[in-house]
């Protein structure tokens, strides 16, 4: 699907059955757009919030059985209905996008674990509600791959969120490797530096691969969506490990040559 964002991670492809590529494209343009309002351009953070605040008020219409008149909200009034999928999923979104404009640092790896709850976790449960694969273990295996992949924009995105005045790792680490905020703002890489992203790097891989069996249970084109997805995460993994953790001069790309690796791992592993 064209977006107006670069993504390093498969959105809507071409190996999602085609019945569900439109629910699946309604639900990221309503997470895309609302994450739009918490990040771009230059609003102050009230203004943000009030935009915001439509998201939530369209969400209790749509629960009382209403449908909104705007054509994003009515699309997903009918996917919900359609697909009886959870409208929590959808507010938890909204949640944590307004925690992005008030909440910029966060103390505890369990703290940022739960961001990623609300951030991330929702999308990936709404496309098992969609395929009908909701038991504890399908759940639990899209949760961990979900909350790997937002950890691992986090590493690959530190100068950007920098630059909004977010730090998203975790003050705990950066006091146990001994780096300061100071030094992410010169962009400073030093072996503390290193130690640090390469602990943030395994830690996301370790996640990632804990939830990888999913894309081998579920069946056909969704089980290799997943694989796809997995295999992009950790191809961004690796790309910044190669660096030693240097993405302030180099931001992982995925190039033609990491697809070809990527669709080979997702066909092959």
């Amino acid at each position: 699907m064209p977006v107006g964002h670069y993504e390093n991670f498969p959105v809507a492809s071409l190996l999602l059955p085609k019945r569900l590529r439109s629910p699946v494209e309604i639900i990221y343009r309503f997470a895309r757009s609302a994450d739009d309002l918490a990040d771009e351009g230059a609003d102050p953070d009230d203004v943000r919030l009030r935009k915001l605040s439509v998201y939530p008020q369209a969400l209790a219409r749509i629960a009382a059985g209403e449908t909104p008149a705007q054509p994003l909200f009515a699309d997903v009034a009918r996917i919900v209905r359609e697909h009886a999928l959870p409208l929590a999923l959808f507010g938890d979104l909204i949640d944590a996008f307004a925690q992005d404009v008030t909440k910029k640092r966060y103390a505890d790896f369990p703290e940022l674990l739960d961001y990623c709850r609300r951030s991330a976790n929702p999308v990936g449960r709404l496309l098992l509600h969609l395929f009908k694969r909701t038991s504890e273990t399908d759940l639990a295996g899209s949760d961990a791959v979900c909350s790997a992949l937002q950890l691992i924009n986090f590493w690959q995105d530190v100068a950007l969120d920098w630059k909004k005045g977010r730090v998203y790792i975790p003050q705990e680490d950066l006091r146990r490797f001994d780096v300061s905020e100071r030094q992410i703002a010169e962009g400073r890489v030093d072996a503390h530096w290193r130690s640090l992203m390469a602990f943030e790097c395994a830690r996301a891989r370790e996640l990632l691969l804990s939830g990888a069996p999913l894309g081998r249970v579920l069946p056909g084109r969704f089980g290799l969506e997943i694989r796809a997805t997995v295999h992009g995460g950790l191809r961004i993994l690796d790309k910044i490990d190669a660096v030693s953790g240097d993405v302030f001069r180099h931001r992982p790309v995925l190039k033609p040559l990491d697809w070809i690796k990527i669709v080979s791992g997702t066909i092959f592993t």
